[in-house]
Formats: C-alpha cells, structure tokens, sequence
C-alpha cells in the first residue's frame, strides 16, 4: 500500500493535481519501527481488548494482522503457543512474531483471505487492523468463516473520526498548517458505531461495541516525535513527504501543542464483537 503525502489518498492514483508528491510506501513492515511508533500504544491495548472479547484458557484464538506480536504475545500468556495462530499480510511481521514467539502458527495471508478452514477457532481478533483492510466486510466475513458457530469475532480500531486516538495531535498540527490536509478520520471503524455496523454487514449476531482507553507517559518530547519520522502508517508517510523546513514547522506545532514532559496522553479505541 502507498499514500500521497499532500493528498493522503491511499492507492491508485492520486486524483489530485500534478504538484502532489510521488506516492510513498506505508510501512508496516519493519517491527522495530512499528514497535517503536504504535506498540507503546498496541502493547498496553492487547490486554483490554482480549478481556473485551472474552478470550481465556481452553480456547483456541487467531490473531488476525498480527503485525509484530503486541496482541499475539497477550494471547500467548493467556493460551499458551500451541493455542494462538496469527496471518499477516507482511512477511517481515509474520517472521517478527515467528522469532519472537515460537510454536505460534503464523501465516503470510490478509484478512479476506484466511488460509484456514471453518469453524477452526473458538475467537478470532483483529486490534488496529479494520481501517487498513481493502475490504473490511469481506474481511470480517472470513474472519466469522474460520470461527466456530457460536465463537466470537472481535475487533478494535482507534478513534481517528472523534479525536481521541493516539495521533490526534499530530493530526491537529498538521491541519493548522494545511486545513484541507486529510488523516485517518475517514477510514473504516474509526467513528462510534461505525465497527458494529461493519461486523452486521458481514453477517455477525449478537453484536456488542464498547470503548477501549490506554494511557501513555512520553518521558520526553523527542520520545514522542522521533517515531513518526520512521514512515511508519500514514502519519509517517505524511512526514517523509514533507521538506525538512515544513518538517521543522511541524515538529514545533507538536511541540507547543503538547504539555511540558514528562507528559501523558490517554488514546481511545473504538472495539466490537458479534457471533459467527
């Protein structure tokens, strides 16, 4: 996947105007640099949203997008490894958790495309992956294909529309220095209710959504910044894009924008859950 900087539009062209940058690749394929810019936020959500779903011993459980372990490695001290699979579409993620949890069955394969037969789990997860699934009915509905009839389906995506994720305020001073600059607002499950309207329009029953909050102390403003330099997600493309004098302005808009460090900063995550 690549996104335009200026314009943020996430694959194709760019329907904008000639002047727009060269379409950057979005990383999430480099755990340190994932790890480094949302695993302090992922690592501490795991634990909420596998207790939102309902996950405990005796069940088996698929970590779908399991990017470089944060839910994976909480479904291991849950389940043990023989119990917990994982797919992601990034081969160097899928060798990340392989590495980091072994006797985990992780698979190279995206969510509309689970490589795994019917009713193969008890739960299956997906933490921060919906808003970035080319299809997410589609990839919900396999999601509910691999889960036992009766097995839960559980997701959770940041609260990117209402303001209260983890990339807020830098999305606000990007926007007071660019207004018609896009962020991740619009993308799928990232305004309330929108999660539950997804999991009904790819046949779930008995859904129920909820809120996930985690709190983050950043001991330092560079602590802060310096991931979002690494070109991780759309947040990191935006920057990449970006000349090193607009980059300057833009760590300093951060930088006023936010409390004297030590500082901590709480994100929301919009989480549901239904039948198969």
């Amino acid at each position: 996947m690549s996104i335009c900087g200026p314009c943020g539009d996430l694959g194709g062209l760019c329907r904008a105007t000639t002047r727009h940058a060269v379409y950057i690749p979005l990383v999430f394929d480099s755990a340190g640099a994932y790890d480094r810019f949302m695993g302090r936020y992922s690592a501490p959500l795991a634990g909420q949203f596998a207790d939102f779903a309902g996950i405990g011993s005796g069940q088996r459980v698929l970590d779908v997008g399991c990017g470089p372990g944060a839910l994976t490695g909480e479904l291991v001290k849950r389940l043990g490894l023989s119990s917990v699979a994982a797919v992601d579409p990034s081969e160097a993620f899928v060798v990340a958790v392989g590495d980091r949890y072994p006797g985990v069955e992780v698979e190279v394969a995206s969510a509309e495309t689970l490589p795994f037969d019917d009713g193969s789990f008890d739960t299956v997860a997906a933490q921060l992956v919906v808003h970035f699934m080319k299809d997410p009915v589609r990839g919900l509905g396999e999601m509910r294909r691999v889960t036992r009839t009766g097995g839960v389906v559980a997701a959770c995506v940041w609260d990117h529309a209402g303001g209260q994720g983890p990339l807020a305020l830098f999305w606000q001073a990007v926007r007071s220095m660019d207004p018609a600059s896009p962020d991740e607002s619009e993308l799928p499950g990232t305004r309330k209710g929108h999660l539950a309207e997804l999991f009904e329009e790819s046949g779930m029953t008995d859904i129920a959504d909820g809120a996930l909050t985690v709190t983050v102390t950043h001991p330092r403003f560079e602590d802060w910044w310096t991931p979002f330099t690494l070109g991780v997600g759309p947040a990191g493309a935006h920057v990449a894009a970006l000349d090193p004098e607009r980059r300057d302005e833009l760590r300093e808009r951060c930088s006023r924008l936010l409390p004297a460090p030590p500082f901590t900063l709480t994100a929301t995550a919009w989480a549901a859950l239904g039948r198969a």
